[in-house]
């Protein structure tokens, strides 16, 4: 039969507060906390400020936000994309919105990866990224739940390529290693005659003056000419 629930004021707005909201989420809550409540005589679930409580952490430890399990079920999440799994994608998104975990953190995620792990081999994974987080915070849950499947199975189904990450952090590894070089003298703005005088600007090719649009000059610090940090894996 039908669960019948007895609650007493006090938890009801503990409760009340503790949904922020969200139906969804304070009805999953309430049920979860009516599965741990006693039962009274009329045979009733009777749930009480200190019922609550207990029943409240049992659920958080079921999801801790800050331990191993979320990071575990985000790590899962992330390579399953990355995998091109959309199936378990879906999976792994589905137990950590079922675990209560913040939509916003999801769609936080999927922007990182979009650059990270597609990049220009699709740039519209970003702004399908970018989609989802605004749906996020114009929908909220449980509909944007859709949006959320809706952006994992795009990012899954995509190409990959993580060149723009990978030239990033060798290029910010050279920038460290060999410190503040110096700009070209060809590349710097010569804003005085002075300037122009020790050869700021001296020797620079505007791109558009070549019926290609094409120009062959170096943009590196003379130590690190040649060096090429951008290798995509797509043409």
């Amino acid at each position: 039969g039908s669960l019948r629930i007895t609650l007493h004021p006090a938890a009801r707005e503990r409760l009340i507060a503790f949904g922020n909201g969200d139906a969804r989420s304070l009805l999953t809550t309430v049920e979860f906390v009516a599965g741990q409540a006693p039962v009274g005589p009329d045979g009733s679930r009777i749930i009480d400020e200190r019922v609550l409580e207990a029943a409240l952490l049992k659920k958080a430890l079921r999801y801790d936000k800050s331990g191993e399990e979320h990071y575990n079920l985000v790590s899962a999440y992330i390579k399953s994309l990355r995998d091109s799994d959309p199936d378990g994608a879906l999976y792994w998104l589905a137990r950590m919105l079922e675990g209560g975990e913040n939509p916003r953190f999801i769609a936080r995620r999927m922007v990182i990866f979009a650059s990270e792990d597609i990049g220009n081999a699709d740039p519209m994974a970003l702004v399908m990224a970018n989609a989802v987080a605004q749906a996020v915070e114009f929908v909220g849950l449980p509909e944007a739940q859709i949006n959320l499947a809706h952006g994992t199975t795009y990012l899954a189904s995509r190409p990959k390529d993580n060149a723009s990450y990978v030239g990033l952090q060798e290029a910010v590894r050279d920038a460290r290693q060999h410190g503040n070089l110096g700009v070209p003298l060809h590349l710097r703005n010569a804003v005085t005659s002075l300037m122009k005088d020790i050869g700021y600007g001296k020797g620079y090719r505007y791109v558009h003056d070549d019926p290609a649009a094409k120009t062959d000059q170096n943009h590196l610090p003379e130590p690190l000419r040649g060096t090429r940090y951008y290798r995509p894996r797509t043409p």
